[in-house]
């Protein structure tokens, strides 16, 4: 992928944490606890995560994530949470930060490789991560296809909250929700991005 081919980057989260996360930013893990919140974060993901070191950076949990696409496995897992769930567009500059990286699938997977931003868009595969879905009858592809769908970018401690520009939400219902929070951010229904 080419820098000028990516516009934006996302942040899943629970409408109700977007206050916070435009007061404080987009916390790593680690700073993420010493703040009152609710997370959207599996409990045995973050175990696996609690054990990667960024090759030549520091632990991973040391670094706020953001997907490359929001429409992936874990928004897919998520469905049924749709009405409290949105998605924080990111500014795509935020890959000029110091020490940003990014990954070509999930940063706690097997087969994960990491590199430096932004030019280390180069690994990321387009095709694959935007993706409307990553079935395959072949299992093998299929688990390729499913890993590109959670390409990252991690950046260091945190996302400042300048570079969160606007949100998407799945529909009516958790349009009015992010509405009642009175945040300045642009909000757009996009059921598709939520699997709906």
């Amino acid at each position: 992928m080419r820098r000028g081919e990516l516009k934006e980057l996302h942040y899943i989260t629970l409408i109700t944490s977007v206050p916070s996360i435009m007061e404080h930013g987009i916390l790593s893990h680690r700073r993420a606890k010493k703040v009152a919140h609710n997370s959207l974060a599996m409990p045995e993901i973050q175990d696996r995560r609690a054990k990667v070191m960024v090759p030549g950076g520091r632990p991973l949990h040391e670094y706020a994530n953001l997907y490359v696409c929001a429409r992936n496995p874990m928004m897919y897992k998520r469905r049924g949470q749709h009405e409290e769930v949105c998605v924080l567009s990111v500014d795509a500059d935020v890959l000029d930060v110091p020490g940003v990286v990014v990954t070509d699938a999930n940063a706690s997977g097997e087969y994960v490789r990491f590199a430096a931003a932004p030019s280390g868009l180069i690994i990321v595969d387009r095709e694959l991560t935007f993706a409307a879905y990553w079935t395959d009858p072949n299992l093998i592809l299929y688990y390729q296809k499913k890993a590109a769908k959670c390409a990252e970018v991690l950046v260091p401690d945190r996302v400042e909250p300048k570079f969160t520009v606007g949100v998407y939400v799945s529909c009516d219902a958790s349009l009015a929700r992010m509405q009642e929070l009175d945040v300045n951010l642009q909000a757009t229904v996009d059921p598709h991005l939520f699997f709906l």
